[in-house]
């Protein structure tokens, strides 16, 4: 197994339509303003954050369960380009990206560093072999202060690691639960 590099990506993007929309380059600038960058990096890609937003409440006070998920537990933001997310508090997105993985790569996705170093932490379960769609993004604040997540800029790197076998059963092969997700996808027992 490898990492891939930036020209594998371009490569797979433009062959297979693995990253949908994708930036072959890395973009840092928006309208003349800086942004946190997004695009092809020198071994991954950076991903972007929709401006659709689901912010953790308590405003009724129930337990959070992955088995049996109360879709009450989160209040819907979006449209302004940015969420705040309350301090030690949680909210799920999604990525600009539809990604197509090919049955011979599995991905590792890791928050970007402007963000770790302000206390968010960025958390994405691997994209399995065949696994498609829009990646649920999940943000945790961990400070006791309000934090800033825009939309349309980088948030995470995805990372690809080519296998050299084809896997004998991918992601898709299985039915996994959330294959094809779009939107901000909640948790599925």
């Amino acid at each position: 197994m490898s990492i891939k590099s930036d020209k594998w990506i371009r490569k797979m993007a433009a062959e297979t339509g693995m990253i949908e929309p994708f930036e072959p380059g890395q973009v840092k600038e928006l309208d003349g303003q800086r942004i946190v960058s997004y695009g092809t990096s020198s071994y991954g890609y950076d991903i972007r954050c929709a401006d659709e937003f689901k912010l953790f409440t308590n405003i009724n006070t129930t337990i959070v369960d992955p088995k049996n998920f109360d879709e009450n537990n989160f209040v819907d933001v979006s449209g302004k380009g940015f969420c705040i997310i309350p301090p030690n508090s949680f909210a799920l997105a999604r990525t600009v990206e539809y990604f197509r993985i090919p049955r011979n790569v599995l991905t590792i996705c890791l928050g970007k560093s402007t963000y770790a170093r302000c206390g968010i932490i960025v958390n994405v379960t691997p994209f399995e072999p065949e696994w498609e769609g829009f990646v649920t993004l999940e943000f945790s604040n961990t400070t006791p202060l309000p934090a800033k997540i825009y939309a349309n800029e980088g948030v995470a790197q995805v990372l690809f690691f080519e296998s050299d076998e084809v896997c004998e059963v991918s992601y898709k092969d299985r039915g996994g639960k959330y294959q094809g997700q779009v939107g901000v996808t909640l948790p599925k027992a």
